[in-house]
């Protein structure tokens, strides 16, 4: 076990070299004292069955676990690129081919994770990670669930919660297909669309009736194809949002989906 890569509510993740292979690996080091305070047993099975199931390269990839008397650890793939929110903080903004890029290689692990019945619920820039070649990785399923159907468990994260987790609590797969818009969006102009800072109330609001709107600064360098991506991702109401398929077939996103 190597130097520590980060912290996390419930332990730390530190670099690793499996002996035997000598593959350099993150383990995620859990306390079992913690899962029992926060009552997150059955979210970390989900977790680890969830994620050790899913093969894609955009999905980081779990390679196993074991435990001890105190702590859970996850064998988990090394990400040297670190949180794309790290990334976010540190160059404010991307531009558009970057986040095209982003945004392609998002929706094309998010058709994997549909395909398993799983919705993320959680998709935002601590979640997702780099490798070494910056291509990105979703991290984290610690808030993911196998679909059954609509759900209805509040969770996520405030800038990122859809509006129909807001008002009847009622949701599916297509609160993903929003968090991918606001995403999006937060890459280009450096904040998400609907925060108002010091105010859950007013933020909620704005999440369920308020307009997209950019900053007069950066509107006018933002393509209008760029911008009617973002709408047809943030659109209020679940059953108008695009498909992943139509999403990858946007033409914001075509120049990407020929590379990858």
């Amino acid at each position: 076990i190597g130097k520590p890569l980060g912290r996390g509510k419930f332990g730390n993740v530190y670099m690793a070299r499996e002996k035997a292979s000598g593959v350099v690996v993150a383990l995620k080091v859990i306390f079992k004292k913690q899962i029992e305070k926060h009552n997150v047993l059955s979210q970390l099975k989900d977790e680890i069955e969830i994620q050790t199931r899913l093969r894609h390269p955009g999905v980081l990839r779990m390679y196993g676990y074991f435990h001890d008397e105190k702590r859970v650890y996850l064998v988990l793939e090394l990400a040297p690129g670190g949180e794309l929110f790290k990334r976010l903080q540190s160059e404010k903004r991307f531009g558009e081919a970057q986040t095209g890029k982003w945004v392609t290689q998002l929706a094309s692990a998010l058709q994997c994770v549909h395909a398993n019945k799983v919705i993320h619920r959680d998709i935002k820039p601590e979640n997702l990670l780099l490798d070494g070649n910056s291509e990105l990785k979703i991290a984290d399923f610690g808030w993911s669930t196998v679909a059954k159907d609509k759900r209805q468990t509040f969770c996520g994260t405030l800038d990122y919660l859809a509006p129909e987790m807001l008002t009847h609590g009622v949701y599916d797969f297509r609160v993903d297909v929003w968090a991918l818009g606001i995403l999006m969006y937060e890459c280009l102009v450096g904040s998400p669309p609907f925060e108002v800072p010091d105010s859950v109330e007013e933020t909620h609001k704005a999440i369920q009736e308020g307009p997209i709107t950019y900053p007069p600064e950066l509107s006018m360098g933002i393509s209008s194809s760029a911008k009617d991506l973002i709408k047809k991702l943030l659109a209020k109401k679940p059953e108008d949002r695009p498909s992943l398929e139509e999403v990858l077939a946007h033409p914001f996103l075509a120049p990407h989906v020929s590379e990858a």
